[in-house]
C-alpha cells in the first residue's frame, strides 16, 4: 500500500505542475534544451532530497519544485542578463533557504511579512495565469475545450486526478498535432539531458527574480508544507530538512532548477492514512515517491521538447487550471483579515499588474507596497473594542 501510495504521489505531483515549471522555465529566458535541463535537475534533485529524508527520519516527508516560483517566473519574464541572471537568481535564491536552515533568525526575519501581504502577492501573481485558459479558449475552443471540460469534470468527480486528467487530454492533443505536422521528437531527443550555465548576477535578477521567488517559496510551499505533516502527527525537523532541500536547490540551480522545498499539497498523498494504517511505514511511501520522480526527470527531456512545441495556448490552459486551487488558497489568506484586506487589494493588484519598474518586476514592488501599506493602515485604523 504505501508503495503504491508514493507512486500516485509522485504521479500527480510531476503531472500537476509540470506544465507551470516548463513555462516559467521558458519565460525566464531558456530555450528548449536548457529548460529541458532545468526539468530534470529539479526532478532528480526533488527525488533524491524526498530518498534521504524519508530514509534518515523514517517520515513520509516528501519534496518539491517551487510550482509558485515557477508561477512567479512566469509572471516576471526574463529579467535584464536573461537566463543567465535568472539562473544567478536561482542560485542566489537557494543560498537564502540554505541560510534559513542554518540560521533560524532569518526565518524569523520572514515571517514578520504580514501574512495577508504575502498571500495577496502570490494570488497577484497566480491571477494572468488563471485568466489564460479563457483567453486560450476564445482563441482555440477546439483544442483547449477538450481540456477544460475533462478538468472540470474530474474536478467535480475526482479532485485529486483534476489536473492530471487535463495534462492527459492535452497531451492526447498534443500527440495529434504532432503526428498531423509530422514534428514527433526522433529517439535520440528522449535521452536525458543536463545542461550547464554559467550564471550572472544583475541588481534586477537578485531583486525582481530572487528575493520574491525565495519569499514565495518559503511562505507558500515550506511553511505550508511543514504544517501539512504536523496535520497528520509528524513534527518536520525544520532545520536539517530545509538545509537538504536549499542544497538540492543549490546543486539544481546551475542546471536551470529555479528551487526546491517541501512537498506541500501533495504531501498528504504520502503522508494520510490511506497511503497505510501504521503511521510508522509511511516514509517508505515518500521514498517510492522519490524514486518515481528521479525515473521521471530521465524521461522529461523529450517530454519538454514535444510540450514546448504544443499550439498556443495549450500549456497555459493546463498551468492554468493547475494553478486555481493556489489562487483559490492565497486569495483566502489575504483577505481572511478583515482589517488588512485594503492593503492585501493593494498589493494583489500591484503583482497583477506584471508592471516592470527599473527592470524590476512587479512580484517585488507588490511586497514592497504591500508592506508599506499594511504598516499605514495598521498604525492609522482604529482597533475595534
Amino acid at each position: 500500500m504505501p508503495v503504491s501510495a508514493g507512486v500516485v504521489c509522485a504521479l500527480v505531483g510531476f503531472t500537476s505542475s509540470f506544465a507551470v515549471v516548463l513555462a516559467g522555465l521558458h519565460a525566464a529566458g531558456a530555450n528548449s534544451d536548457q529548460a529541458a535541463s532545468g526539468l530534470t535537475a529539479l526532478s532528480l534533485a526533488m527525488g533524491l532530497s524526498s530518498v534521504l529524508l524519508a530514509w534518515k527520519f523514517r517520515m513520509p516527508i516528501t519534496s518539491a519544485w517551487s510550482t509558485p516560483g515557477a508561477a512567479l517566473l512566469i509572471s516576471t519574464g526574463a529579467a535584464a542578463g536573461g537566463w543567465p541572471a535568472a539562473v544567478g537568481a536561482f542560485l542566489v535564491t537557494a543560498v537564502l533557504l540554505l541560510a534559513t536552515g542554518l540560521w533560524p533568525m532569518l526565518a524569523r526575519v520572514v515571517a514578520r511579512i504580514p501574512h495577508s501581504v504575502a498571500q495577496a502577492m502570490l494570488a497577484g501573481v497566480l491571477l494572468p495565469l488563471c485568466i489564460a485558459p479563457v483567453t486560450a479558449l476564445a482563441d482555440d475552443p477546439v483544442v483547449i475545450a477538450p481540456v477544460l471540460v475533462v478538468w472540470l469534470i474530474a474536478a467535480a468527480i475526482r479532485p485529486r486526478w483534476a489536473v492530471p486528467a487535463a495534462f492527459g487530454v492535452a497531451l492526447l492533443v498534443l500527440a495529434a498535432t504532432l503526428v498531423r505536422e509530422q514534428s514527433v521528437p526522433p529517439a535520440s531527443a528522449w535521452i536525458p539531458h543536463l545542461e550547464v550555465t554559467t550564471p550572472s548576477l544583475t541588481v534586477a535578477a537578485v531583486t525582481g527574480i530572487a528575493l520574491p521567488l525565495y519569499i514565495v517559496t518559503m511562505a507558500a510551499q515550506n511553511i505550508p508544507g511543514v504544517a501539512v505533516m504536523k496535520g497528520f502527527g509528524y513534527q518536520v525537523p525544520w532545520r536539517p530538512t530545509l538545509t537538504v532541500t536549499a542544497i538540492a536547490s543549490l546543486v539544481a540551480a546551475p542546471f536551470g532548477g529555479h528551487a526546491v522545498n517541501l512537498a506541500a499539497i501533495s504531501a498528504a498523498l504520502a503522508a494520510a492514512p490511506d497511503a497505510d494504517p501504521n503511521p510508522r511505514r509511511r516514509w517508505i511511501a515518500a521514498v517510492t515517491t522519490g524514486a518515481v520522480y528521479c525515473a521521471l526527470g530521465v524521461a522529461s527531456t523529450g517530454l519538454t521538447l514535444a510540450v514546448l512545441a504544443a499550439p498556443a495556448g495549450l500549456v497555459q490552459a493546463v498551468a492554468g487550471v493547475a494553478l486555481l486551487g493556489a489562487f483559490a488558497g492565497a486569495c483566502a489568506g489575504a483577505m481572511a483579515d478583515e482589517s488588512a484586506r485594503l492593503p492585501a487589494a493593494v498589493t494583489l493588484v500591484v503583482a497583477a499588474s506584471g508592471t516592470t519598474v527599473a527592470g524590476i518586476g512587479s512580484a517585488f514592488w507588490a511586497l514592497l507596497v504591500g508592506v508599506i501599506a499594511h504598516r499605514i493602515f495598521r498604525s492609522t485604523v482604529p482597533r475595534r473594542t
